[in-house]
């Protein structure tokens, strides 16, 4: 059974989540991709602060097609999080608590979900045009210029994800497979 939860994500919630769960995501979240994550970057570096106040907050690895008539958005399925792997680490640092995008991440990513007490969760792949029903309304934030890789802020309703990371270090990827590798000699055992 999913567990209802709302972003921006409050501590409790975080560490109420456990690698495994699944979820249904409702409420604010943005959305950004390479290019984002590298101007956001840039901006950092510069001395400049955020398009937007990213304490508490879930980015969402997406960059949607447009959105066709009477939808508010086009197909929305996630890219793979590890484009984004060299940025989060400074990102939750500042206050990020929440990814969602699908594949692993990487040992920075994994021990900065755990220093900085936040969630990765994963989104069924190739399911765009299903994960595009749960967006409600969308908002440009920043960086128009990027197109489908611009920053915009989500209101999502029920968005089904799952927890990969945990704050205690657990990571779905690789437990199940050392659970599969478990029964499998087990059963070659009988």
């Amino acid at each position: 059974m999913a567990i209802r939860i709302t972003a921006p994500l409050s501590e409790e919630t975080i560490a109420s989540l456990k690698s495994g769960d699944r979820v249904l995501i409702s409420g604010t979240v943005y959305t950004a991709r390479d290019a984002a994550h590298k101007r956001m970057t840039e901006q950092l570096e510069q001395g400049r602060e955020l398009p937007f106040d990213i304490r508490n907050q879930v980015i969402y690895y997406v960059g949607p097609t447009p959105a066709k008539q009477g939808m508010v958005i086009g197909s929305a399925g996630p890219t793979t999080s590890g484009r984004m792997d060299k940025y989060a680490p400074k990102l939750m640092e500042l206050g990020l608590k929440g990814m969602i995008g699908k594949g692993y991440r990487n040992a920075d990513v994994r021990e900065a979900i755990v220093r900085h007490k936040a969630v990765y969760f994963a989104a069924i792949g190739g399911s765009g045009a299903l994960l595009s029903r749960t967006v409600k309304s969308v908002e440009l934030v920043a960086y128009e210029d990027l197109g489908p890789e611009a920053i915009r802020k989500l209101a999502i309703e029920d968005f089904p994800a799952v927890v990969i990371n945990d704050i205690h270090g657990n990571d779905l990827y690789e437990s199940g497979v050392q659970n599969y590798r478990i029964q499998s000699d087990s059963d070659s055992a009988h």
